[in-house]
Parts: C-alpha cells; structure tokens; sequence
C-alpha cells in the first residue's frame, strides 16, 4: 500500500486494525514459538499493538518498525515509558528498556540497523500488503532477520467480497511464500464468529515457521 494510505488512516482515527490487548489467538497459541525469556522478537509493521505489552510482560525483547511515528508516539504513552528518540539511516529510533522501534519502512530496514532478532512475531503485517508485494515483504523480513522462526497471523476469506487490508491469504499462497526456507506448521484454524470486519465470512489462521 502507499505510505499516504497509513498515515491517513491513523490520522483519521481509522484503525480498526488496532487490537488494544493484543491478538488473543496468537496469545493463546504462543507457547508454541518456544523461546526463552529474554529472546528479542521483531514486530513488523508494529503500529501500537497491544502485543508489544504482552511480549514485554512475558519477559522478552521487542524491536518493531512502524511507518506512522505518531503510532509511536502513543505505543510509548500508552506504555507508560519516555523513550530516547535517535535517528539510524532512513529512521527515527525510539528506545526503552527492552523494547526499540524505528519509524520508517520497513524496506529499508537492514540487519545492521535491526539488529539480532530470535524469532518475528507476525500480527498484521503480511496481510497488510497486496498480492504484488507480498513475496517480496516476506523474502525481506526473511533476509534481515536471519530467517528467524516466525509466528505468523493469516486471514482466509473470498476477496471479491470485501477490498483489504486486511488482505485474503490462503494457505497455497504460505507455501508459495515461505516453503523453500520453512517448516510450515498450521498452529490454529478459527472461524471469526461475526465475519471480517462484520462483512465477510472468515478464518483467521496462526501458522508457525520454523527455518530448516
């Protein structure tokens, strides 16, 4: 999607997206990424996700990279943390203990500036992108993280019926996407009861990548 597509929808307040206490389906299945305390997960695409909080409740490290600093701006205030803001390259860095975010795009991001990352935690990001884009976001967070294992959040529905994002990713496309570096494993398979946005029957779908 275009950067102005963002921007406006969080300036505009349009962030239905935002999940205030995290994604409760992959909370419930997170066990299954099997890491110890203290191991840094990267969040793409990260916005204020309520996850970050549980993440870092549950002991762990977190760097994100948002394109919408003022999504930033209230992750920090609504973590109750000042960060240190510093720019790297092409971003902003704001940094607390335990947690790092950089405000910019996520294509520019390189394993310099981001740093070792111990698995991704994948809550809206993939399905944020268009079909065009998509092989090309995963073969990067792949690349710049190591291929680290990642936890990875997917919703299935007929795209005719409603526009993304989110966007329709099924699981043909996973394999198409990730098989070549991954175990595929699917974690869960849920129905959403009032449909997508209330407007489309859907599944939403936690998958676990391991790399080979």
């Amino acid at each position: 999607m275009e950067h102005d597509f963002w921007r406006d929808r969080w300036a505009n307040n349009q962030i239905g997206f935002h999940e205030k206490d995290g994604n409760k389906l992959l909370l419930r299945h997170f066990d299954a990424i099997a890491l110890p305390e203290g191991a840094r997960y990267f969040v793409p695409l990260c916005g204020k996700t309520g996850d970050i909080a549980q993440l870092l409740i549950k002991g762990y490290r977190v760097v994100g990279v948002e394109l919408v600093e003022d999504a930033i701006r209230q992750l920090f205030e609504e973590l109750g943390v000042a960060p240190e803001i510093t720019e790297i390259g092409p971003f902003k860095r704001y940094a607390a203990e335990d947690i790092v975010i950089f405000v910019g795009d996520v294509f520019a991001l390189t394993p310099e500036i981001l740093g070792p990352v111990d698995a991704v935690y994948d809550r809206a990001a993939l399905v944020a992108f268009p079909a065009g884009m998509r092989a090309r976001y995963a073969a990067h967070v792949a690349a710049i993280t190591g291929n680290a294992r990642q936890m990875l959040l997917t919703f299935e529905y007929d795209q005719s019926e409603m526009d993304g994002p989110p966007f329709d990713v099924d699981a043909d496309e996973i394999r198409a996407l990730y098989a070549d570096i991954y175990d595929i494993d699917l974690v869960r398979r849920k129905v959403i009861p009032q449909g997508l946005k209330g407007q489309v029957d859907a599944n939403e779908v936690v998958w676990l990548l391991t790399p080979r």
